[in-house]
């Protein structure tokens, strides 16, 4: 398995106890969607090595494994830090304005109003605002990921309908209207 072959579900946060177990991190809008998985892999020396569960129990978005072969304290607090990585296969189907940032690489833009603008070259994860990175005559424009903006995702057709604020694709080629005058 290799890693652009699979999606980063988490990260084993610290040891607790003495036999092995792990908190770990869940980066998922639903971690009980994981509640009953058997393996995972855990990056280790930029290779995805595969850890079997013994047990897992949830709470809220973190969860306290249990790997097999993780037998005590030592052994837990190696695993410190891993990031925890899954399929890509495994990730539940989405549908409607919802997706994976991964798979709308390569998407046409198209505004409600403003009709085709571009195509998808990135997705920021920029914490509170994540955002989609899209070239458009020349110049990259950042589009805010929300409900209110991103109102479809077309996979058949690979294209992404927007409604963008008012003024938004004029702020970028004002700045390069500005950096002429110069």
């Amino acid at each position: 398995m290799k890693l652009d072959q699979c999606f980063q579900l988490g990260m084993v946060l610290k040891p607790h106890g003495l036999k092995g177990e792990l908190y770990i991190s869940l980066d998922t809008d639903y971690p009980e969607d994981y509640q009953e998985m058997e393996s995972v892999f855990l990056l280790q020396n930029g290779k995805l090595v595969p850890f079997f569960i013994e047990h897992i129990q949830l709470k809220n978005k973190e969860a306290l494994v249990k790997f097999e072969d993780v037998e005590d304290k030592d052994a837990a607090l190696s695993l410190r830090g891993s990031t925890l990585h899954l399929p890509l296969t495994d990730l539940p189907e989405l549908t409607g304005s919802q997706f994976y940032f991964h798979e709308i690489n390569g998407f046409q833009i198209e505004d409600i109003e403003k009709g085709k603008l571009g195509i998808v070259k990135e997705v920021f994860e920029a914490g509170y605002q994540d955002l989609i990175g899209m070239e458009y005559k020349g110049k990259e424009v950042l589009i805010p990921i929300n409900d209110d903006v991103i109102l479809n995702v077309d996979r058949e057709n690979a294209l992404i309908k927007v409604n963008l604020p008012d003024g938004l694709l004029e702020l970028y080629l004002e700045e390069e209207g500005e950096e002429d005058e110069d």
